[in-house]
């Protein structure tokens, strides 16, 4: 005996989905940015040295002298000469006043007049030892230097973000289906 039989065929049902990605851009624009750095502030004292050499003990060392000190020192050997000069007359006087006594002064006057001294010759023109004085001052030299801080002034961009949504479709690609057969 035939049993009647039950035939089922099935498709199931498909889903299908389309879909565009999202896009995405960054844009990051550069930071304004001003820096100044003002020029330091420098100031400088000075004292300048100063050498000093005083060398007029050696130029009179050696028979050189200045126009001041010359001329005292010719007018001071020009008074002694004179007042020399006088005592030597007055001495021949005293000794032609006296010509009764024994000698013979006009003799003796005239050769101690007839010959002038020997001249004595000796290197003047050598200064002494530490006759040129020096002195020097090393002056002085302040620096200051004030420093000026950079001036900074930094204005931040915000980021430009664009966005794009993607989109997902979804669609029925394919019907389910249940088809049942008896077959005898």
């Amino acid at each position: 005996m035939q049993f009647p039989q039950i035939r089922m065929q099935s498709q199931m049902a498909l889903v299908g989905i389309n879909s565009t990605q999202g896009k995405q851009t960054i844009q990051q624009p550069e930071a304004e940015l001003s820096i100044q750095q003002p020029k330091a502030e420098v100031m400088i004292n000075r004292r300048p040295p100063r050498l000093t050499i005083d060398q007029s003990q050696a130029w009179s060392d050696m028979g050189l002298y200045g126009a001041l000190e010359a001329t005292e020192r010719n007018a001071q050997e020009g008074e002694q000469a004179w007042l020399q000069s006088i005592a030597k007359k007055s001495q021949e006087g005293d000794q032609l006043m006296k010509i009764e006594q024994d000698g013979n002064p006009i003799a003796s006057i005239s050769k101690n007049n007839a010959y002038e001294p020997m001249k004595e010759f000796n290197v003047g023109w050598i200064p002494s030892h530490f006759s040129v004085k020096t002195d020097y001052d090393p002056g002085e030299l302040n620096i200051n230097v004030k420093r000026n801080e950079p001036i900074i002034q930094a204005q931040p961009q915000k980021p430009v973000i664009n966005y794009e949504r993607g989109q997902v479709e979804t669609y029925l690609r394919q019907e389910n289906d249940l088809q049942i057969d008896v077959e005898i």
